[in-house]
Protein backbone atom coordinates (compact mmCIF):
# COMPACT_ATOMS: atom_id res chain seq x y z
CA UNK A 1 0.00 0.00 0.00
CA UNK A 2 2.75 2.46 0.95
CA UNK A 3 4.65 1.78 -2.29
CA UNK A 4 1.51 2.34 -4.35
CA UNK A 5 0.84 5.64 -2.62
CA UNK A 6 4.42 6.78 -3.05
CA UNK A 7 4.01 6.54 -6.83
CA UNK A 8 0.98 8.84 -6.81
CA UNK A 9 2.75 11.91 -5.42
CA UNK A 10 4.22 14.16 -8.10
CA UNK A 11 4.81 17.44 -6.26
CA UNK A 12 5.01 18.60 -2.64
CA UNK A 13 1.79 19.76 -1.08
CA UNK A 14 1.60 21.55 2.26
CA UNK A 15 -1.92 22.17 3.62
CA UNK A 16 -2.48 25.91 3.67
CA UNK A 17 -4.25 27.73 6.45
CA UNK A 18 -5.46 31.31 6.37
CA UNK A 19 -3.03 33.70 8.01
CA UNK A 20 -4.45 34.96 11.29
CA UNK A 21 -3.33 36.73 14.46
CA UNK A 22 -6.03 35.74 16.91
CA UNK A 23 -5.14 34.60 20.42
CA UNK A 24 -4.76 30.84 20.78
CA UNK A 25 -3.33 30.55 24.30
CA UNK A 26 -3.20 32.68 27.44
CA UNK A 27 -0.81 31.74 30.23
CA UNK A 28 -1.58 33.33 33.62
CA UNK A 29 0.35 33.01 36.88
CA UNK A 30 1.89 29.72 35.79
CA UNK A 31 4.33 28.15 38.22
CA UNK A 32 6.12 24.88 38.83
CA UNK A 33 7.83 23.67 42.01
CA UNK A 34 9.37 20.23 42.30
CA UNK A 35 9.68 20.78 46.06
CA UNK A 36 8.83 23.79 48.28
CA UNK A 37 12.49 24.76 48.09
CA UNK A 38 12.95 24.09 44.36
CA UNK A 39 10.86 26.38 42.17
CA UNK A 40 11.50 26.04 38.43
CA UNK A 41 8.98 28.57 37.09
CA UNK A 42 7.21 31.42 38.85
CA UNK A 43 4.47 33.86 37.74
CA UNK A 44 4.73 33.12 34.02
CA UNK A 45 2.36 35.34 32.02
CA UNK A 46 2.04 35.70 28.24
CA UNK A 47 -0.39 35.34 25.34
CA UNK A 48 0.33 33.31 22.22
CA UNK A 49 -1.19 34.27 18.87
CA UNK A 50 -1.72 32.37 15.63
CA UNK A 51 1.12 32.72 13.14
CA UNK A 52 3.82 33.70 15.65
CA UNK A 53 7.26 32.12 15.70
CA UNK A 54 8.32 32.68 19.31
CA UNK A 55 11.79 31.88 20.64
CA UNK A 56 12.22 31.00 24.31
CA UNK A 57 15.73 31.79 25.51
CA UNK A 58 17.74 31.74 28.73
CA UNK A 59 20.63 29.93 30.34
CA UNK A 60 20.61 26.19 31.08
CA UNK A 61 18.22 25.40 33.92
CA UNK A 62 16.18 28.59 33.47
CA UNK A 63 12.99 26.55 32.97
CA UNK A 64 12.60 26.72 29.17
CA UNK A 65 11.97 23.01 28.57
CA UNK A 66 9.75 22.75 31.65
CA UNK A 67 7.60 25.57 30.27
CA UNK A 68 7.03 23.82 26.93
CA UNK A 69 6.23 20.52 28.64
CA UNK A 70 3.73 22.27 30.89
CA UNK A 71 2.01 23.85 27.89
CA UNK A 72 1.78 20.41 26.28
CA UNK A 73 0.51 18.84 29.50
CA UNK A 74 3.33 16.34 29.96
CA UNK A 75 4.36 18.17 33.16
CA UNK A 76 1.63 19.30 35.57
CA UNK A 77 1.53 22.91 36.72
CA UNK A 78 1.83 23.69 40.42
CA UNK A 79 -0.32 26.79 40.03
CA UNK A 80 -1.74 29.11 37.43
CA UNK A 81 -3.76 28.63 34.24
CA UNK A 82 -3.14 27.78 30.60
CA UNK A 83 -6.25 28.93 28.78
CA UNK A 84 -6.89 27.50 25.32
CA UNK A 85 -8.85 29.67 22.89
CA UNK A 86 -10.96 28.47 19.98
CA UNK A 87 -12.57 30.78 17.45
CA UNK A 88 -11.33 33.77 19.44
CA UNK A 89 -13.13 32.88 22.67
CA UNK A 90 -11.99 31.20 25.89
CA UNK A 91 -12.44 27.45 25.65
CA UNK A 92 -10.74 25.53 28.49
CA UNK A 93 -8.01 25.61 31.12
CA UNK A 94 -5.44 23.01 30.10
CA UNK A 95 -4.29 22.58 33.73
CA UNK A 96 -7.75 21.23 34.66
CA UNK A 97 -8.31 18.74 31.85
CA UNK A 98 -9.26 15.11 32.43
CA UNK A 99 -7.07 12.35 30.98
CA UNK A 100 -9.28 12.02 27.91
CA UNK A 101 -9.42 15.77 27.37
CA UNK A 102 -5.65 15.99 27.77
CA UNK A 103 -5.20 13.46 24.97
CA UNK A 104 -7.26 15.69 22.70
CA UNK A 105 -5.28 18.76 23.79
CA UNK A 106 -1.99 17.10 22.86
CA UNK A 107 -3.35 16.51 19.38
CA UNK A 108 -3.98 20.27 19.12
CA UNK A 109 -0.62 21.18 20.70
CA UNK A 110 2.08 19.21 18.87
CA UNK A 111 5.62 18.84 20.16
CA UNK A 112 9.00 17.97 18.69
CA UNK A 113 12.09 17.14 20.74
CA UNK A 114 15.86 17.46 20.57
CA UNK A 115 16.22 13.66 20.60
CA UNK A 116 13.48 13.20 17.95
CA UNK A 117 11.54 10.46 19.86
CA UNK A 118 11.02 8.30 16.76
CA UNK A 119 10.48 4.53 16.91
CA UNK A 120 13.84 3.29 15.55
CA UNK A 121 12.67 -0.04 14.07
CA UNK A 122 9.62 1.39 12.30
CA UNK A 123 9.87 2.88 8.83
CA UNK A 124 9.69 6.63 8.30
CA UNK A 125 6.15 6.61 6.90
CA UNK A 126 4.78 4.68 9.87
CA UNK A 127 6.57 7.01 12.30
CA UNK A 128 4.81 9.96 10.68
CA UNK A 129 1.47 8.16 10.78
CA UNK A 130 1.88 7.69 14.52
CA UNK A 131 0.97 11.37 14.73
CA UNK A 132 -2.61 10.20 14.19
CA UNK A 133 -2.64 8.05 17.34
CA UNK A 134 -5.06 10.37 19.09
CA UNK A 135 -7.50 9.91 16.20
CA UNK A 136 -7.26 6.14 15.77
CA UNK A 137 -7.47 3.09 17.99
CA UNK A 138 -4.40 1.54 19.61
CA UNK A 139 -5.24 -1.81 17.96
CA UNK A 140 -5.33 -0.30 14.48
CA UNK A 141 -2.05 1.51 15.02
CA UNK A 142 -0.43 -1.69 16.32
CA UNK A 143 -1.27 -3.42 13.05
CA UNK A 144 -0.38 -0.31 11.01
CA UNK A 145 -3.96 0.14 9.84
CA UNK A 146 -4.34 3.76 8.78
CA UNK A 147 -6.81 5.46 6.47
CA UNK A 148 -5.65 6.11 2.92
CA UNK A 149 -6.28 9.83 3.51
CA UNK A 150 -3.85 9.74 6.45
CA UNK A 151 -1.24 7.92 4.35
CA UNK A 152 -1.64 10.46 1.57
CA UNK A 153 -1.21 13.36 4.01
CA UNK A 154 1.88 11.74 5.55
CA UNK A 155 3.42 11.40 2.10
CA UNK A 156 2.61 15.03 1.27
CA UNK A 157 4.37 16.15 4.42
CA UNK A 158 7.41 13.96 3.75
CA UNK A 159 7.72 15.37 0.26
CA UNK A 160 7.34 18.91 1.60
CA UNK A 161 10.29 18.18 3.93
CA UNK A 162 12.30 16.62 1.05
CA UNK A 163 12.55 13.25 2.75
CA UNK A 164 10.07 11.21 0.73
CA UNK A 165 12.79 8.92 -0.79
CA UNK A 166 13.48 7.62 2.76
CA UNK A 167 9.79 6.90 3.49
CA UNK A 168 10.24 3.13 3.61
CA UNK A 169 13.56 3.11 5.48
CA UNK A 170 13.79 2.37 9.19
CA UNK A 171 14.08 5.51 11.25
CA UNK A 172 17.24 4.19 12.91
CA UNK A 173 19.07 4.46 9.57
CA UNK A 174 18.50 8.20 9.19
CA UNK A 175 20.84 11.06 10.02
CA UNK A 176 19.98 13.46 12.83
CA UNK A 177 18.74 16.11 10.43
CA UNK A 178 16.54 13.60 8.64
CA UNK A 179 15.13 12.34 11.94
CA UNK A 180 14.16 15.86 12.97
CA UNK A 181 12.40 16.44 9.65
CA UNK A 182 10.44 13.23 10.20
CA UNK A 183 9.57 14.38 13.73
CA UNK A 184 8.17 17.64 12.33
CA UNK A 185 6.06 15.70 9.83
CA UNK A 186 4.74 13.47 12.63
CA UNK A 187 3.77 16.49 14.73
CA UNK A 188 2.01 18.11 11.77
CA UNK A 189 0.03 14.92 11.18
CA UNK A 190 -1.88 15.93 14.31
CA UNK A 191 -3.04 19.08 12.50
CA UNK A 192 -2.12 21.15 15.55
CA UNK A 193 -2.97 24.77 16.23
CA UNK A 194 0.23 25.10 18.26
CA UNK A 195 3.63 23.52 17.63
CA UNK A 196 6.21 23.40 20.44
CA UNK A 197 9.85 22.61 19.64
CA UNK A 198 12.22 21.80 22.50
CA UNK A 199 15.75 22.65 21.28
CA UNK A 200 15.11 21.04 17.85
CA UNK A 201 18.42 22.14 16.31
CA UNK A 202 20.80 21.73 19.26
CA UNK A 203 22.50 18.64 17.81
CA UNK A 204 22.33 19.56 14.11
CA UNK A 205 24.92 20.97 11.69
CA UNK A 206 24.41 24.45 10.18
CA UNK A 207 22.79 23.17 6.96
CA UNK A 208 20.20 21.08 8.77
CA UNK A 209 19.68 23.85 11.33
CA UNK A 210 18.69 26.24 8.53
CA UNK A 211 16.44 23.59 7.01
CA UNK A 212 14.59 22.98 10.29
CA UNK A 213 14.24 26.69 11.10
CA UNK A 214 12.93 27.37 7.59
CA UNK A 215 10.35 24.60 8.05
CA UNK A 216 9.22 26.05 11.38
CA UNK A 217 8.93 29.48 9.76
CA UNK A 218 6.77 28.05 6.98
CA UNK A 219 4.55 26.34 9.54
CA UNK A 220 4.03 29.62 11.40
CA UNK A 221 3.19 31.39 8.14
CA UNK A 222 0.22 29.05 7.74
CA UNK A 223 -1.35 30.43 10.93
CA UNK A 224 0.05 27.84 13.37
CA UNK A 225 1.62 29.21 16.57
CA UNK A 226 5.21 27.99 16.97
CA UNK A 227 7.26 28.20 20.18
CA UNK A 228 10.86 27.02 20.06
CA UNK A 229 13.60 26.80 22.68
CA UNK A 230 16.84 28.12 21.21
CA UNK A 231 20.39 28.70 22.42
CA UNK A 232 21.52 30.73 19.41
CA UNK A 233 20.62 34.42 19.45
CA UNK A 234 21.67 34.57 15.80
CA UNK A 235 18.87 32.12 14.97
CA UNK A 236 16.42 34.19 17.01
CA UNK A 237 17.27 37.31 14.98
CA UNK A 238 17.19 35.49 11.64
CA UNK A 239 13.99 33.48 12.03
CA UNK A 240 11.77 34.51 14.94
CA UNK A 241 9.08 37.19 15.20
CA UNK A 242 9.13 37.38 19.00
CA UNK A 243 11.30 36.29 21.90
CA UNK A 244 10.59 35.43 25.52
CA UNK A 245 13.60 35.60 27.82
CA UNK A 246 13.56 33.61 31.07
CA UNK A 247 15.89 34.16 34.00
CA UNK A 248 15.68 31.93 37.07
CA UNK A 249 12.15 30.85 36.26
CA UNK A 250 10.73 34.31 35.53
CA UNK A 251 10.11 36.15 32.27
CA UNK A 252 12.29 39.26 32.14
CA UNK A 253 11.77 40.06 28.45
CA UNK A 254 8.89 39.55 26.01
CA UNK A 255 9.19 41.44 22.75
CA UNK A 256 10.89 41.75 19.38
CA UNK A 257 14.31 40.15 18.77
CA UNK A 258 15.65 43.65 18.02
CA UNK A 259 15.24 44.48 21.71
CA UNK A 260 17.86 41.95 22.83
CA UNK A 261 20.59 44.31 23.96
CA UNK A 262 23.97 43.19 25.25
CA UNK A 263 22.96 44.24 28.76
CA UNK A 264 19.78 42.13 28.56
CA UNK A 265 21.66 39.13 27.21
CA UNK A 266 24.14 39.47 30.07
CA UNK A 267 21.23 39.36 32.54
CA UNK A 268 19.77 36.31 30.82
CA UNK A 269 22.95 34.27 30.44
CA UNK A 270 25.42 35.51 33.03
CA UNK A 271 28.65 33.53 32.78
CA UNK A 272 27.20 31.49 29.89
CA UNK A 273 27.16 34.54 27.62
CA UNK A 274 30.31 33.40 25.77
CA UNK A 275 28.72 30.02 24.97
CA UNK A 276 25.95 31.40 22.78
CA UNK A 277 25.99 32.70 19.20
CA UNK A 278 24.94 36.36 19.18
Amino acid sequence: MAQALLKTVTEPVYPLRPAAKHKVLSVRGLGKAWTPQQRVLDEINFDLHAGELVAVIGRSGAGKSTLLHMLNGTIAASEGAIVNYRDGSEHQDVTRLSRGEMRQWRSECGMIFQDFCLVPRLDVLTNVLLGRLSQTSTLKSFFKIFADSDRARAIELLQWMNILPQALQRAENLSGGQMQRVAICRALMQQPNILLADEPVASLDPKNTRRIMAALQQVSEQGISVMVNLHSIELVHNWCTRVIGIQQGRIIYDGAPSGLTEALLQRLYGDEINQIDH
